[in-house]
């Protein structure tokens, strides 16, 4: 089972690797195109150079800010998933929950969604936290995240509904979608359905085999822990650091604007698409979104009127100036000091 995760996991590698390198492609194809068309020489126009040179313009106070709030949301996350924990009396010190979170993160660049785990077994080890119980907690978190999603799908649709159907009408179609998505549906219905049946079995005594019985119980304990939300002790306070977290995630975007000129004049309302475009790419488990993060929030800008070559340059200075350094920077940290923080619990 796990040579199957690593191969999956390797493959989405290989996948966000290979979208990244078609996009690259693509997009020197058509600066080179914008080059024969302003009768520069091949010779001097590389897109690769044409990205160092904009690296080079960045005003870097801006991506300083933004790593703040990137860190500030990190917090409000672990401040959220603490009162998940203590939901079943599990109450996990918040230097823990902080360096899990980060690590997890890290863990993400190399093997998409393996964060998760790494995340959960992180407090499994220092926290003393069932492992299901862990993993359920993150579940929980994710499930929240969807919903918060939604609400700024709806948000944005409802402020740029005249942008977005154009967009939709020239990329997407209908049934396409539903030819994919169909069978996916119906084997996640039959197979909540085949869980309910096993369970109701084991409750009435009829199975035996205890690997069976052990695989419920787990199965069981991570329903219950998601239930568990039921128990929050401030629901408020959850709410507020939910709405915290992704009220800083669009700051991230928006605020990037001022820091490269040829975007700097785009609104509020061009943030907030940029960053649900983005998000939908971070949703593809490529490497921190790689690749299918890059697309998007190219996409995005090209819709709201921005010039190709400049909305590429812009996607590598927010993903790497953000999301890779601060992940690996951070990451790097809280796992050196993990076992300092915790050399009396192990």
């Amino acid at each position: 089972m796990k040579i199957k995760s690593l191969i999956s996991s390797l493959l989405f590698v290989v996948i966000g690797f290979a979208i990244l390198y078609m996009l690259f492609q693509h997009q020197q194809n058509a600066y080179q195109e914008e080059c024969i068309l302003q009768n520069i020489p091949l010779a001097d126009c590389s897109l690769f150079d044409r990205i160092v040179s904009d690296f080079k313009t960045v005003k870097w106070i801006w991506i300083i800010v933004i790593s703040v709030i990137f860190m500030i949301s990190n917090i409000f996350r672990s401040f959220r998933w603490n009162q998940i924990l203590a939901t079943e009396n599990y109450h996990i010190s918040k230097f823990n929950s902080m360096a899990a979170l980060m690590v997890g993160y890290f863990a993400n660049l190399g093997l998409p969604r393996v964060g998760e785990i790494v995340r959960s077994g992180i407090i499994t080890k220092y926290e003393k936290v069932p492992i299901e119980k862990a993993i359920a907690s993150v579940v929980l978190g994710r499930i929240i995240d969807v919903i918060c999603l939604l609400l700024v799908i709806g948000l944005t649709f409802v402020l740029g509904y005249d942008i977005f159907k154009s967009y939709f009408e020239d990329n997407l179609q209908l049934g396409s979608i539903l030819y994919i998505l169909g069978p996916m549906i119906l084997v996640g219905i039959a197979g909540i359905g085949a869980l309910i049946y096993i369970n109701k079995l084991n409750a009435a005594g009829k199975i035996k085999n205890s690997f069976i019985k052990g695989f419920i119980d787990r199965i069981n304990s991570f329903i219950n822990t998601l239930l568990s939300i039921k128990n929050l002790e401030n629901p408020g306070l959850f709410i507020a650091y939910s709405i915290g977290i992704w009220i800083c995630y669009y700051l991230m975007t928006y605020l990037c604007f001022f820091a490269f000129e040829p975007v700097s004049h785009l609104g509020p309302l061009a943030g907030l698409i940029v960053f649900l475009f983005g998000t939908l790419g971070m949703v593809f488990p490529s490497p921190g979104g790689m690749g299918s993060y890059h697309f998007l929030v190219i996409q995005a800008l090209i819709i709201l009127g921005i010039n190709a070559t400049d909305a590429n340059s812009f996607s590598y200075i927010i993903f790497f100036g953000i999301q890779i350094f601060c992940n690996v920077a951070f990451g790097l940290l809280f796992l050196i000091l993990l076992p300092v923080f915790n050399k009396t619990k192990t």
